[in-house]
Parts: structure tokens; sequence; C-alpha cells
């Protein structure tokens, strides 16, 4: 099979393809072995070792009983699935404009119900009204060079975020100070912003941290993450938004944000943040 189209697809189908090597030799056995106990010829070792042939959910799962490796097999198996996925999250985002990008997460919000999100960049897209999201996408489609859709786009945000009206559901944000002062908009918008989320911080279901620019660090500032149930992490990148699903890697992103949490102050302390940055505007 020929390297695929996607360099970051490829990396990650070497980078298994390595994990798996190492798991055999960890195990001190050969690559003839190996096939003899998974009952394959010793081709495929060979194939699936050099990342000339993507393995399935079942050769890996019998890779790793082979070298008696089963607690790896799941780490495995996500990371197999996810490079898949984020290769198709990236080609939708490229041809087929922002708007199917929104829609293309509409079960997930619908089936998730706690959502953990930290932003240093931008307010969360649960928390944006129409105006910010507006502001956002065009220079998001601007500098991409996607699609003009943004119209389209920013009203299928606001319908996939009508989830955050489901009191069964619960929400936790963490936002950096600097997310409050940030210009990607208008005055007159951004006021409109940070208005509306101080009447979010007023619903039952939804808990909003801010982590003040004096605070002592005790996590460093990262890309933006949203961590779905216990399940899956999308971290955002400049070139792509990565879908995370191993489980060591949404434990990971847990304990992240479970510090950067720590570190936050709420209540009154936030709105205090947040009417500062409204002052700030004049």
């Amino acid at each position: 099979m020929p390297p695929h189209p996607s360099s970051r697809v490829q990396m990650a189908r070497e980078a298994l393809a390595g994990r798996l090597r190492e798991i055999r030799k960890d195990a001190g056995i050969s690559g003839r072995e190996l096939a003899v106990r998974c009952g394959w010829s010793e081709s495929k070792s060979s194939r699936i070792e050099n990342a000339r042939t993507p393995p399935s959910d079942a050769d890996i799962e019998a890779w790793c009983r082979a070298c008696a490796a089963d607690d790896q097999s799941a780490d495995l198996i996500a990371a197999n699935r996810q490079s898949a996925d984020a290769h198709v999250q990236w080609r939708r985002l490229q041809r087929s404009g922002l708007r199917r990008l929104q829609e293309s997460t509409g079960d997930l919000y619908r089936q998730t119900k706690m959502f953990r999100t930290y932003v240093s960049d931008v307010i969360p897209g649960f928390l944006q009204t129409p105006g910010y999201a507006t502001a956002l996408l065009s220079s998001i489609a601007q500098f991409r060079g996607t699609p003009d859709d943004v119209s389209a786009a920013v009203a299928a945000r606001m319908r996939r975020n009508e989830v955050l009206g489901n009191g069964a559901r619960r929400f936790s944000f963490v936002l950096e100070e600097s997310v409050l002062r940030y210009r990607l908009c208008g005055a007159e918008t951004m006021a409109a912003q940070l208005g509306h989320l101080l009447g979010v911080m007023n619903l039952q279901n939804v808990a909003v941290g801010i982590l003040p620019l004096a605070a002592q660090r005790t996590v460093w500032p990262m890309p933006t993450f949203t961590i779905f149930d216990d399940t899956r992490v999308h971290a955002d990148t400049l070139d792509a938004a990565a879908t995370l699903t191993q489980p060591s890697q949404v434990e990971l992103y847990s304990r992240a944000f479970e510090r950067l949490s720590h570190g936050a102050v709420r209540g009154a302390a936030a709105r205090s943040l947040i009417t500062d940055a409204l002052a700030s505007l004049d």
C-alpha cells in the first residue's frame, strides 16, 4: 500500500506500527513467531510493522494477545481509528466550508452528558453570540480560504448550541482572562458577548471559571480543548482539530482540566473580571 495522501495520517500509521514493533520486541519473539501465534502469514506481520498495511481492530487485539500485552490494545485501537477520523475532519473543513463542520458534531453534542471545555484564545463556541460567532468564523474562513458560508455556519452553531439549555447535561468552562479582552470583533459586539457570558453564568447546569492573568500557575496555558464525557477529546491546533479517543489521552486532558479548573476564580470574582473587561471597551 502506498503512503497515505495525508502526511498527518501517514505519520500516525507509522507511529502505530512502531509501537506494535516495540511490543513484539519487548515480548522477545520474532516476526515469524508472532505470525504463528496470530494465525497469519509472516509477510502480514512485516507489512503491519512497516506501516504498509493498516491493521484492523482484530489484528491489534491478536498482536497484543500474542505478546501478552492485552492491556495496551485499547489505546492502540483508538489510535488506529482516530488517525482516519482526523483526516476526514480536515478534508471537510477544506472542501465543504464551515457549515458542515458545525453540523458534523451535532450528534456528538446531543449524546454527551458532561462537557468540559478549556479555552485560551476565544469565547467557547457553546457561549458565543451570533455576532461574535460571525466575526470569528469570518476571520477563520478568510484565513483558511474556505468557501464563504459563514451565515449558514453561524446558524448551524446556534442550533448546535441549543444543547446548552438541556438541564440534563452539565457544562464546565475554564477561560483564560485574556479571552475576555481579545478584540476579535467591534466594541458593541464584544459588549453583547460579555453580557451574554454574564447571563449564562446564571444557568444551573453551567459552571464558568476564569483564570486571572495575575494568578500563579500550576498548569501552563495550552491550546483549546473540549472533553466529551470521559471518552473523547477535541483539541484545536492551527491546522486541524484533533480527535483523541485513546483512554490514556482522555485521562491526560482530564487531569489538565482539573488542575486548570482548580486555579480558576468563580462567582463574584469571575463576574468582576468580566465587568472589568466590559468597562475597558469604553
